[in-house]
């Protein structure tokens, strides 16, 4: 009941378009005492005022003036900062003072999806133990607290920043504390986490206005959303921008470098379409942050009952090569985790790996970590010679391998191994089970019953069980099909 009378409270303080009730300088909750603000970007920091209002934000030996517009909103930019790992105060002056303390820079991320996302570090793998190792001043938590929707773009929202310590990571989402975690570690210098989550949830209500508009193929979702700012009306945690107004919109245009995301079981049934989406999510939240925003998403995990015919295409094996498939928009990146999932329950408890994975993009493409290969191997293009397929892969790393992986053990080399889930099919679009071998940095396929091969699947399934190609790395392979039938 708390939550929701605080809630209630910051919604009825400011108009939707940022006007003020009262005469003092006010703030949004992400910009509180224990913030991250991002290096090496320009900083913004904005609030409300009286309208007309003249607002001074002074940090780092920085001071910048703002004047509130009609509608009482203010904004400065600070310039852009090296990271500092010591916390230092920010000074808001107007009619009123405020004094923010502890406020750090370094690396800021959103961390956003559905319940695996959403899932605690106290619900993963030998949580008891990774709570009471969580004591870590350099990264600082940002939660956007309860289920919220809205049908118009709010400008607040609950929360407030916290130290990560035992007490304030056990609630906090395990995808990103281990993402978090690692980027601290390697990169030394604070790191600011924001989660905002929804079990349960699908990918439209996370999506902007602008991100649908953005879309020609999703002109129909542009217009039920359009309808819902001008008319106003009930929305649900299913209703297109319903949750991007009240979870994600609040927060900006706070700086970032980027976010991760971990979403797409609740539109599980979906292919291309689900691309269009992605596409249009991220091309909203660049126009919303940071045009540049560095964008990581993890491909869904294994699970259900293995499909042991050779053509696949049961379950979420379309929805998984639509995530592949967008990996064609720039400065993006996909976690691929089909051998630590769960074959019966969707939420895989090892969360220590996906952040893993997520992170090594990062360090790859954001953190100039040129010695990190950024993924598995990712199919690249394909060539038919003397009966056979040979494929080509990028991020082959150290070298292909047939791998297994035990745990949270890191996986190595199965020398006496086979690889898996390879089909091959020809004109006749009639799939076989397929012999497979590593030749250098390509995969050769083959089967006696085709003898004029056109078309590979690999691991195309909703289970992907026996899927075991990986780069020398440890990190699999994704999933993929090279045909488009």
């Amino acid at each position: 009941m708390f939550r929701q009378i605080t809630f209630l409270f910051a919604a009825s303080a400011f108009t939707l378009s940022g006007g003020v009730a009262s005469a003092e300088v006010t703030l949004p909750s992400v910009i509180s005492n224990g913030m991250v603000l991002q290096q090496k970007m320009a900083t913004p920091i904005w609030g409300w005022a009286d309208p007309g209002e003249e607002v001074t934000v002074s940090f780092a030996k920085q001071s910048k003036l703002a004047t509130a517009d009609d509608e009482g909103k203010w904004m400065v930019k600070l310039d852009a900062m090296q990271a500092n790992s010591i916390g230092q105060k920010l000074e808001i002056k107007g009619s009123n003072k405020i004094s923010l303390n502890n406020v750090f820079v370094g690396e800021v991320w959103i961390c956003s999806g559905q319940s695996n996302m959403e899932w605690s570090v106290g619900q993963s793998l030998n949580a008891q133990e990774e709570i009471a190792n969580a004591d870590q001043p350099m990264i600082h938590l940002f939660n956007v607290p309860g289920h919220t929707t809205s049908d118009k773009p709010r400008d607040n929202c609950p929360g407030a920043w916290a130290v990560c310590s035992p007490q304030s990571v056990r609630g906090f989402s395990a995808v990103g504390y281990f993402f978090g975690r690692r980027l601290a570690s390697e990169l030394q210098v604070p790191i600011g986490l924001i989660g905002s989550n929804w079990g349960g949830t699908r990918i439209e209500p996370w999506v902007s206005l602008e991100g649908f508009r953005s879309v020609p193929e999703l002109a129909k979702q542009a217009t039920e959303v359009e309808k819902l700012w001008k008319e106003g009306g009930k929305v649900g945690s299913g209703t297109p921008s319903a949750i991007y107004n009240a979870m994600i919109h609040p927060l900006a245009p706070y700086a970032m470098r980027g976010g991760i995301w971990y979403q797409g079981e609740s539109n599980g049934n979906e292919g291309i379409s689900y691309h269009h989406k992605k596409i249009a999510l991220i091309n909203g939240w660049r126009e919303l942050f940071n045009p540049d925003l560095a964008f990581y998403w993890v491909q869904l995990a294994d699970f259900r009952v293995s499909n042991d015919k050779p053509e696949g295409g049961d379950g979420w094996a379309r929805l998984r090569d639509a995530q592949r498939t967008s990996l064609d928009i720039d400065n993006t990146g996909m976690a691929v985790i089909h051998d630590i999932g769960n074959a019966k329950d969707i939420h895989p408890r090892n969360k220590q790996d996906v952040g893993w994975r997520l992170s090594q993009w990062a360090l790859n493409q954001n953190y100039g970590r040129d010695d990190l290969v950024a993924a598995g191997p990712l199919y690249k293009s394909q060539k038919v010679e003397n009966g056979a397929i040979q494929l080509s892969f990028d991020h082959v790393g150290k070298g292909l391998m047939i791998g297994k992986k035990d745990g949270l053990e890191p996986a190595v080399e199965d020398i006496n191994g086979k690889l898996g889930r390879f089909a091959i099919s020809g004109t006749d679009k009639v799939w076989h089970w397929a012999e497979a071998v590593i030749d250098g940095d390509h995969v050769v396929v083959s089967s006696t019953d085709v003898p004029n091969p056109v078309a590979v699947r690999y691991g195309y399934t909703m289970n992907p069980r026996g899927a075991n190609l990986y780069n020398k790395d440890g990190i699999p392979a994704s999933p993929f099909r090279t045909d488009n039938w």
